[in-house]
């Protein structure tokens, strides 16, 4: 059992997280904002499971392995970059639109929200490594012989 000073620090870690802005957070401030409250928690939902993912992975030393085989780690980093670069180049391009300006999206439907919300997250590097780093400091360790 993890000692109380690592579940603290990791629910520190875990809100910092959350409350840095990212993709996740423009993915659903603009389907809340375009579709209503309730798209924006289909897509919650959706962002919701991509973090469970990444928890299950931790918990099952999964994320180890993508450190420990870096082409799978930089497969999965190279991918969320060119999702954000895929993300600037739609407010830089002519004539497009900066992703906090409101605009009329298409209005999708519950799988497709939950679907990319559940991509988006991830596409979104962040994630697998902070669960990475905090399995791996709130594990007791057993000693080598």
């Amino acid at each position: 059992m993890p000692h109380l000073t690592s579940l603290l620090g990791f629910a520190l870690v875990s809100l910092g997280m959350v409350l840095t802005p990212g993709p996740n957070m423009i993915y659903l401030i603009s389907r809340s904002i375009t579709q209503g409250a309730a798209a924006g928690l289909v897509s919650l939902g959706g962002v919701a499971l991509g973090f469970v993912f990444y928890m299950l992975c931790a918990a099952f030393g999964i994320t180890a392995l993508l450190f420990a085989v870096p082409y799978a780690y930089d497969a999965l980093r190279l991918a969320g970059a060119t999702y954000l670069m895929w993300l600037a180049w739609q407010a830089l391009k002519p004539n497009g639109r900066s992703p906090f300006q409101v605009k009329k999206l298409k209005v999708d439907g519950p799988r497709k929200l939950f679907a990319m919300g559940f991509v988006t997250n991830l596409l979104n590097p962040k994630p697998c490594s902070i669960w990475r780093c905090c399995r791996n400091s709130s594990t007791p360790r057993k000693p080598a012989c």
